[in-house]
């Protein structure tokens, strides 16, 4: 049995493209699945687009924090950016998921905001850090409901080594790419069994395969082998000190 996996990321996009192999390959094996997504309001358009990216990796519905995102106003009309929002405040609702979901595992972005670095990624690792650990002391956000600790935490990150043809490919719709040392991955996942459903999550933000500098607009524009070549390896790095235990082809509790 694979251990229970909440995936916490910035945007609607993010779980299918950074972990949509390992949540459809954990979902398979009769593991509970789900994602939190830190912006994007559950009433905008982006809402039904994930609803349909959950419901092909079997990850549940949407659980939206409702945060705007740093650099696209219609987000979340209204409401505070993410990276602009009291640090307790948010950490304080994923608490309250984390503590509802009860994962063996969550996932996250890596220290660098994934590639291209976008604040909203940043300030998700940042606040997913603090509410794994908050989550399991009763004493701190008492209102989130009975503590849960999970037993592992890993960001999703893109070694130099990994990169590939995506620098290439980001590069030339202007973005910059931030991977990290090959020696600071602990975890590569095969997720070739499972390119078909991550593809087709991906698929489901249609809005962002419509246009032309997102990476699900890139990769639909890619043939199918070489986009299944891209998306069939997934990276990750077990955070936390002292060794690293289990095994390095998959996530662990």
């Amino acid at each position: 049995m694979h251990p229970s996996l909440l995936a916490v990321f910035a945007h609607p996009d993010d779980e299918s493209l950074l972990a949509g192999g390992v949540l459809a390959q954990h979902h398979a094996a009769g593991a509970r699945t789900a994602v939190v997504t830190a912006t994007w309001a559950p009433d905008s358009r982006r809402a039904p687009e994930l609803a349909n990216a959950l419901a092909v990796l079997g990850a549940g519905t949407p659980r939206m924090l409702g945060y705007n995102d740093a650099r696209n106003p219609e987000a979340a009309p209204g409401r505070p950016r993410l990276v602009g929002a009291p640090l307790d405040e948010a950490v304080g609702r994923l608490v309250a998921h984390i503590r509802d979901f009860r994962p063996d595992i969550v996932v996250t972005h890596d220290a660098v905001g994934q590639l291209t670095g976008h604040p909203d990624h940043v300030r998700t690792h940042r606040i997913t850090l603090l509410a794994v650990e908050a989550a399991g002391l009763a004493h701190l956000h008492p209102d989130a409901g009975p503590p849960w600790q999970p037993s592992a935490l890993y960001a999703a990150t893109h070694p130099v080594s990994g990169v590939g043809p995506l620098r290439a490919l980001l590069e030339g719709v202007g973005k910059s790419i931030l991977a990290v040392p090959d020696s600071y991955v602990t975890t590569t996942v095969d997720v070739t069994p499972f390119t078909e459903v991550k593809w087709r999550a991906i698929s489901s933000h249609a809005g962002e395969v419509a246009r032309e500098r997102p990476l699900p607009g890139i990769l639909a524009r890619l043939p199918e082998a070489d986009r299944h070549r891209i998306i069939r390896t997934e990276y990750f790095t077990r955070l936390g000190a002292g060794p690293v235990p289990g095994d390095p082809t998959q996530l662990t509790a």
